[in-house]
């Protein structure tokens, strides 16, 4: 069963330049370390900050906006495959196990033209 469906597109160049003004406080703040070290490993790593960014807005409207989750609790994680995932932290995993015990969550992400895109579908098992 579906539980909820979340998208969300970043313009790169609005990451860019939020990492330039703030630098690490606000990639920090938002960025998981592991996430960091991936988008820095980048040729261009604005474009992988922002379809980062853009996966974790798509997760909070796919899981509910009313459940008060930090960006940060949110992290995009690879597969050995090259697919992208989530993995959550603190508050986020806590509430996603609560109310959604045996939930999964699907991830797409894409970039094009200096824009980044994500695409979330969350499953969980019928009530």
């Amino acid at each position: 069963m579906i539980h909820g469906i979340g998208i969300d597109i970043v313009d790169v160049k609005r990451i860019e330049q939020a990492v330039r003004r703030w630098g690490g406080r606000f990639v920090e703040r938002v960025f998981t370390p592991e996430e960091i070290e991936y988008c820095l490993g980048r040729v261009n790593p604005y474009d992988s900050y922002a379809a980062r960014f853009a996966a974790k807005e798509a997760f909070i409207k796919a899981l509910d906006p009313g459940v008060p989750v930090f960006l940060r609790e949110i992290g995009v994680v690879r597969a050995a495959s090259g697919r992208p995932g989530i993995r959550l932290y603190g508050n986020a995993e806590e509430y996603f196990a609560t109310a959604l015990r045996n939930g999964r969550i699907h991830l797409s992400l894409s970039h094009d033209r200096g824009c980044s895109i994500a695409s979330v579908v969350i499953e969980a098992d019928a009530p």
